[in-house]
């Protein structure tokens, strides 16, 4: 109905925003590792250090958001506007999306779903470098095949458990530019209530399965970047 290139719709905006998100975790993970494991010893202090990673990670990761996230947001807006021909759809392209919604909404609204954000940032983090940890401690030194094998495992179970609160996040993106009875949602608890009592808990699976979905589609891409980043935080001087 709408040709093979919608299948790309909003991609320029993940394109744009790739490059500055890494360059921004890594600029700024750094910076937070001073204030959170300065002088921490990780073989004899292994639980603050493990929760300095934590909080450094996922501070690093609001802080970048903070930057970068209206370009999520178009993203998610421009792959959701699923008019057939240009004339039927809601946006022309990333520019007019950003400047139709700052118009309606204000920069509040391009910051939409910003704070359910940061809460899915810091539950996956928790989640992968906390099952990861438990999982290389109880099988002690392995392969490199065994430790990709259990970052695949690690990085698809992290995803699951974070992922409702990025469908939060994406409908609470949807609301910005609504006026009057278009809005489904007054805020972020709002959100996750209304979802919880109208659709249940299939509402939750359905993320889910997307989620596996997504994973099993890409799972050397996701497992060897977390296997990377967890060796690399290993062997740094913190």
């Amino acid at each position: 109905e709408q040709g093979f290139l919608a299948f790309w719709r909003g991609n320029l905006a993940n394109v744009i925003r790739y490059f500055p998100t890494q360059a921004l975790n890594f600029a700024f993970k750094d910076k937070y590792k001073l204030i959170f494991l300065g002088g921490v010893d990780k073989h004899k202090q292994f639980w603050r250090f493990f929760a300095g990673n934590l909080a450094s990670g996922g501070a690093a990761g609001a802080t970048s958001l903070c930057f970068v996230y209206p370009l999520d947001f178009a993203r998610t807006r421009l792959a959701a506007d699923v008019g057939k021909t240009a004339a039927t759809r809601e946006f022309k392209g990333l520019a007019d999306c950003l400047t139709k919604i700052y118009k309606a909404d204000g920069a509040g609204g391009l910051y939409r779903g910003f704070v359910v954000s940061v809460q899915g940032i810091i539950i996956y983090r928790a989640a992968f470098f906390g099952l990861y940890d438990t999982a290389k401690g109880m099988t002690g030194k392995t392969n490199l095949l065994v430790s990709w094998g259990i970052a695949q495992c690690v990085t698809t179970v992290s995803g699951i458990i974070s992922y409702p609160f990025d469908t939060v996040r994406r409908r609470m993106m949807m609301q910005s530019g609504r006026k009057g009875d278009e809005i489904m949602y007054k805020n972020t608890i709002d959100c996750w209530s209304k979802v919880y009592k109208t659709e249940g808990i299939p509402a939750w699976l359905c993320t889910t399965r997307s989620k596996f979905s997504s994973s099993a589609r890409s799972p050397a891409v996701a497992a060897t970047k977390l296997w990377t980043t967890v060796t690399s935080l290993k062997s740094s001087s913190f």
